[in-house]
């Protein structure tokens, strides 16, 4: 194996790593990746179309990727700014609200996918 490859598989290995972390300390990545979980199984349940599935997964990508996003931001400041500072408090908030709004945006999609099929079985 040349240099390059062993440097993407390290690459991978480092980033496998950080969402192994931050599932076992961020209790926000749990609860999506529980309502991702979730999701995937009403999913099933409920057969969703392929076109359904693709963007349950794109979303599925964007929140997790999103709240990694917040994560890695929350600890930066933590760390070059470790006293109280107003600017700090910002970076956290709008990071946080990022999260929020591709959130929101997911849960409004799968309201449209699933509300539809659950009315259909009653």
């Amino acid at each position: 194996m040349n240099t390059k490859n062993r440097s993407f598989l390290a690459g991978l290995l480092h980033a496998l790593d950080g969402i192994k972390d931050a599932l076992q300390k961020e209790r926000n990545l749990k609860i999506h990746a529980a309502a991702t979980a979730l999701v995937i199984v009403f999913g099933f349940l409920l057969n969703i179309s392929r076109f359904e599935w693709m963007i349950c997964i794109l979303l599925f990508g964007l929140v997790i990727g999103a709240e990694l996003m917040n994560t890695a931001l929350e600890l930066t400041v933590d760390i070059s700014m470790p006293q109280r500072d107003p600017r700090a408090k910002r970076v956290k908030d709008t990071a946080a609200g990022a999260v929020l709004v591709v959130s929101l945006a997911a849960a409004a999609a799968g309201l449209i996918i699933f509300v539809p099929k659950l009315l259909a079985l009653l």
